[in-house]
């Protein structure tokens, strides 16, 4: 059943949704992929949402039917700042790019130059993008926006909410996403003078953070409304084992702070229609999944060899996705008799070690640093297996891409991973409910007895094929998770006691739209998603 609306939904809602990332204009990670769907899910809830992203150079050249709206004000001496409106590609959903060339406009990362060094101006910049997204949100700079919520997400949208705090004047309300404690935004805090925050916010109750200025426990502080990912995530960050230092913090908030977990964009990883694939397949027909997997072999090097266990991991390389506990384990592993295939980048002390190791195993493991989109499609459509363990996990995507694709994931029971993966134990294999594999320990030996557990049941036919049924019948789509950030968006609302943003009746098509997928079948659901035209 559908989560129940709290508040009667009566009225068209207008929703800033402020990100730095945006697939496919702008992706490090899966603040991407959940800036790109969840905005198109909200639109199908009836909703009015407003994309603002940086102007990178790539989102400048992708941007769907882009045009210069304004020339916006000058901020913290940056001056070469141009308002450009536009659509996400392949959706109708409206978009606007800060486009400051001295900012945005350079060679390398979002984030970082070539080398890996963050960008010394990243406080400059993420905070320029915070007062125009103040600015846009008050109706300020000539253009007529003013809209009911603020969702700002991650810390680099941080002092979004604070700046938005400060005024006296009518506001929106604010809600705050936090992708992941681990990822701060904490700057020496000598640059309070240079980010438009008056320096009386710079103490332990305001933005302080060990004698740094912190982004992230801006957002914290000052917004009406914090969400993390997923519902084990949100109790797991008031603890000081998963907080990062900001347990207290949150747990301030009290009734303010909900997880309200991840979905899929289930258009772009879908594998009766993914065009990354060499032939498609789908719930009741796997034939394409064997030419997957060949293909996937073929293409990195391994023996095509369909009895062979063929486990997959696209993941950043990093401690956090224990990805130094996967090169642990691997001896143990290609012993079984399995190929291992991992794309991803990250430490470089585990990609040295992932590469000597592909020497060292030919045959049986292959190793490509960096990311290619078509190879994690290919790589999630191809593997019988999908490695996604991590030591702390907000909500994690690509386990919800493998049940998609009938890959079973190997997780840890932490986070998200907790939350959307059944583990195959004896009593959800008889009710037919499990969909993976979940372990406890943070160890190599903890890891090999879940691969162990998988690689018994995967040389049982029968068996392992009624698992990937299950996974794959899951509804991991946004319908369900959208739904409860509308709830939340009316909850801010009523509650906000500035709030004056000017609101219509929903028409009777958008108020058809809201939740308009639950209980269809997967054929409904396409073709709900191929007839509905969002409403702006």
């Amino acid at each position: 059943m559908p989560p129940k609306l709290n508040v009667e939904l009566s009225r068209r809602l207008q929703v800033l949704f402020v990100t730095a990332e945006a697939y496919p204009l702008a992706k490090t990670g899966g603040l991407a992929d959940v800036s790109h769907a969840l905005p198109i899910a909200l639109a199908r809830c009836g909703v009015d949402v407003r994309v603002l992203l940086p102007g990178y150079p790539q989102a400048c050249s992708l941007i769907d039917r882009p045009r210069i709206v304004a020339k916006l004000d000058p901020l913290l001496g940056v001056s070469d700042a141009t308002l450009i409106s536009g659509k996400l590609p392949g959706a109708n959903v409206p978009l606007w790019l800060v486009d400051s060339p001295s900012l945005f406009r350079r060679q390398g990362g979002l984030y970082q130059d070539d080398n890996g060094r963050a960008w010394p101006d990243n406080a400059l910049r993420f905070a320029f993008f915070a007062h125009v997204g103040a600015e846009l949100a008050l109706g300020r700079n000539g253009i007529a926006c003013q809209p009911d919520i603020v969702h700002a997400n991650d810390w680099h949208t941080g002092l979004l909410p604070l700046i938005l705090s400060q005024t006296k004047a009518p506001r929106p309300s604010t809600i705050f996403t936090v992708h992941n404690m681990a990822f701060q935004g904490n700057f020496p805090g000598d640059v309070i003078s240079s980010i438009g925050i008056p320096e009386c916010y710079m103490n332990p109750d305001g933005i302080e953070f060990f004698g740094q200025v912190s982004f992230l426990k801006a957002g914290l502080r000052y917004s009406d409304r914090v969400t993390t990912v997923s519902p084990t995530y949100a109790n797991e960050v008031l603890t000081p084992a998963f907080g990062a230092g900001m347990d207290g913090v949150l747990r301030d908030r009290g009734d303010d702070l909900a997880g309200i977990l991840n979905g899929i964009d289930d258009t772009l990883w879908d594998p009766a229609v993914d065009q990354h694939l060499p032939e498609n397949y789908w719930l009741g027909n796997l034939s394409g999944k064997r030419t997957c997997k060949q293909t996937l072999q073929h293409e990195f090097g391994l023996p095509v060899n369909h009895n062979a266990p063929l486990i997959g991991c696209v993941s950043r390389l990093t401690r956090q996705k224990m990805a130094d506990t996967i090169v642990d384990a691997l001896p143990w592993i290609v012993a079984q008799g399995a190929q291992v295939v991992i794309v991803g980048n990250g430490d470089r002390d585990i990609e040295v070690t992932l590469r000597q190791a592909q020497s060292r195993y030919a045959g049986q493991l292959s190793v490509v640093i960096g990311y290619d989109e078509r190879l994690a499609h290919l790589l999630q459509a191809g593997s019988d297996i999908l490695l996604a363990p991590a030591r702390f996990e907000p909500c994690g995507l690509t386990q919800l891409y493998a049940m998609r694709y009938g890959t079973l994931p190997i997780v840890r029971r932490t986070g998200g991973l907790a939350d959307t993966v059944v583990n195959a134990d004896a009593h959800a294999i008889a009710n037919r409910s499990a969909t993976g594999f979940v372990f406890d320990e943070t160890s190599a030996p903890g890891l090999i007895l879940a691969v162990a557990r998988a690689l018994m049941l995967f040389r049982e036919p029968l068996a392992w094929h009624r698992l990937q049924m299950q996974a794959m019948a899951q509804d991991n789509s946004w319908d369900t998770s959208a739904a409860r950030y509308v709830s939340l968006y009316c909850d801010a609302r009523r509650l906000n006691p500035l709030s004056s943003a000017k609101v219509t009746p929903l028409t009777a098509a958008a108020k058809a739209n809201l939740q308009p997928n639950f209980g269809k079948s997967e054929e409904e659901r396409h073709v709900a998603r191929k007839t509905h035209q969002t409403i702006w």
